[in-house]
C-alpha cells in the first residue's frame, strides 16, 4: 500500500524534473542558425558599396543630416538625459536594462513622473532581470503619476523558454527628435567621472536629426512585444529636418528575429578595415569567427587596439573567459590593454577613422545571439577622430598585456580561464 501511494509522487517528481530540464535546455538554445563561414570584403568602409551593403543587406537605412554628441561618464551623461526628459512636450520613450534604486534612479523617476503629470505621454520599458534591484515603491509612484511602465520578459507560464532573452538596449527618445544610446545604466555606479573604483567609466551618445526616428523605431520593436500596442503618429514620429553633417543608422538585433544582424555588422566592419580598428569593450569574449576576422585584419596590416576591463570588473568569469581567447590575437599583433582605475563599461568601435559604432552591444555571444541589442553607426571622419582621442586618453590609464606576459601567466590562472571559456555561449 505504501508503494502505491508513493507512485503518484514519483510521477509528479519526474514530470517536474523533466519540465525543469526542458526549460533549462530551451533557455540555453540560441534559436536562429548562426553565421558559420568567414565574412570577407573586397571594399573599405568608405566605399559606396560598403554603405549600400550596410543599408540594404542589414536593413536600417543610412540617413544624412544628423548631429551627434559624445557624452563621457555620469557627470556629462545624466544631466544631458535629464535635461532632455524635462524638455519633453509630447512623448518620452525609455528602454533600459539596468535601473536600480539610489540617487540616480530617484532623479530619473522624479523627472519622468513630473512630465507625465504635465500631460506628456511617457513610456518606460525595463528589463525584468536588469531592474530587479529597483524599489517597487519607485515603480508604483511612476505608475500613479501616469508613467506607463512595463517589465520585459517577466516570468509567465507562457514565456518561460525566453527567460534567457533579455533586453540589453539603452534607449531614450524625446518627442521623436532627440535620441540617446550607449552603455550607461540607471544606477549610482555610473555617476561621477570615473574618479575612483565606485564610479564606472562609460560613454553615451546624444543624436538629433532623422536618425532619432530610427532610435524610436527600435524602442517600438520591444514595446510592441511587451504590450501588444502600437505607438504611432506625429507625436512619436514627427517630420524631423536635417540637423547636422553626420550620416547615421540604428541597428537592432533580437533572438526572435535578426539575431545575427549585429554579429554580421561587426564582421563586415572588421573585414572592410584597411588601416585601423580601436575597440573599447566592457565584455570581450570573441567567438572563433570574430577572432579569425580580427587576425586576418591584423595580418593585412590593420593596427588593432582593444581596451577591456582590468581587475575591477563586475563579472569576473567574463574577464577570465576573455583572457583565455587572446592567444591568436596577440600572436597576430593585436594590442590588448586592461583599464586600471575602475570598471570599464564602454562599447565603442572606430574603423579606419570613419565608421564609429556604439550602443549596448558587447563583443560576446550573449550580445550577438541571446539579448536584444541596439547600436548606432556614425559615418563621419570628424566624429571618429573625436572618439579616437577619447580612446587615446583611456589608453593612458590602461596596461598593455603582451604575448610574453600572457603566455607566462600562472598555470592556475590558465586553468580557470579555460574553464570559464567553456561558458562562452552564455556570456
Amino acid at each position: 500500500m505504501k508503494q502505491r501511494r508513493l507512485r503518484p509522487l514519483h510521477l509528479i517528481l519526474a514530470v517536474c524534473v523533466t519540465l525543469a530540464v526542458t526549460l533549462f535546455v530551451a533557455n540555453l538554445t540560441e534559436g536562429e542558425k548562426k553565421i558559420e563561414t568567414e565574412v570577407t570584403s573586397a571594399y573599405a568602409v568608405e566605399d559606396p558599396q560598403y554603405l549600400r551593403t550596410m543599408g540594404v543587406l542589414l536593413g536600417p537605412t543610412i540617413v544624412r543630416g544628423n548631429r551627434v554628441q559624445h557624452l563621457e561618464n555620469g557627470d556629462q551623461i545624466f544631466p544631458a538625459m535629464l535635461d532632455a526628459i524635462r524638455s519633453a512636450r509630447k512623448t518620452i520613450t525609455f528602454e533600459t536594462y539596468i535601473y536600480w534604486s539610489g540617487d540616480i534612479g530617484k532623479r530619473f523617476a522624479e523627472a519622468l513622473r513630473e512630465r507625465a503629470q504635465s500631460g506628456v505621454k511617457v513610456h518606460v520599458l525595463l528589463d525584468w532581470v536588469g531592474s530587479a534591484k529597483m524599489d517597487e515603491a519607485l515603480l508604483e509612484e511612476m505608475r500613479r503619476s501616469g508613467v506607463q511602465v512595463q517589465r520585459y520578459h517577466a516570468p509567465k507560464w507562457y514565456n518561460l523558454t525566453r527567460l534567457n532573452n533579455r533586453t540589453h538596449r539603452k534607449l531614450l527618445v524625446v518627442d521623436g527628435r532627440v535620441g540617446f544610446t550607449g552603455g550607461v545604466g540607471i544606477a549610482d555606479q555610473w555617476a561621477g567621472n570615473a574618479q575612483d573604483k565606485e564610479h564606472w567609466r562609460d560613454s553615451h551618445f546624444r543624436i538629433e536629426g532623422p536618425a532619432a526616428l530610427e532610435v524610436q523605431a527600435v524602442f517600438m520593436d520591444n514595446w510592441m512585444k511587451a504590450t501588444g500596442k502600437v505607438l504611432h503618429g506625429a507625436d512619436y514620429f514627427p517630420d524631423v529636418p536635417e540637423d547636422g553633417a553626420s550620416m547615421a543608422q540604428m541597428f537592432m538585433s533580437s533572438p526572435t528575429g535578426g539575431s545575427e544582424s549585429m554579429h554580421l555588422m561587426y564582421l563586415l566592419a572588421i573585414a572592410a578595415s584597411r588601416k585601423s580598428i580601436v575597440l573599447s569593450s566592457s565584455y570581450f569574449v570573441p567567438d572563433p569567427l570574430t577572432i579569425d576576422a580580427l587576425v586576418a585584419a591584423a595580418k593585412r596590416g590593420v593596427r588593432i587596439r582593444i581596451i577591456t576591463p582590468g581587475d575591477d570588473i563586475d563579472t569576473e568569469v567574463v574577464r577570465r573567459a576573455s583572457r583565455a581567447r587572446w592567444g591568436k590575437l596577440l600572436e597576430a599583433g593585436v594590442e590588448i590593454y586592461e583599464f586600471q582605475p575602475t570598471m570599464f563599461h564602454c562599447k565603442v568601435m572606430v574603423v579606419d577613422g570613419y565608421l564609429s559604432s556604439t550602443g549596448s552591444t558587447n563583443f560576446d555571444n550573449r550580445s550577438f545571439r541571446l539579448n536584444d541589442e541596439a547600436n548606432l553607426n556614425i559615418y563621419d571622419r570628424d566624429f571618429a577622430a573625436q572618439l579616437t582621442q577619447v580612446f587615446e586618453a583611456d589608453l593612458k590609464r590602461a596596461r598593455r598585456i603582451t604575448l610574453e606576459a600572457w603566455r607566462n601567466r600562472p598555470w592556475t590562472e590558465r586553468a580557470i580561464e579555460e574553464a570559464s571559456s567553456l561558458l562562452g555561449k552564455q556570456l
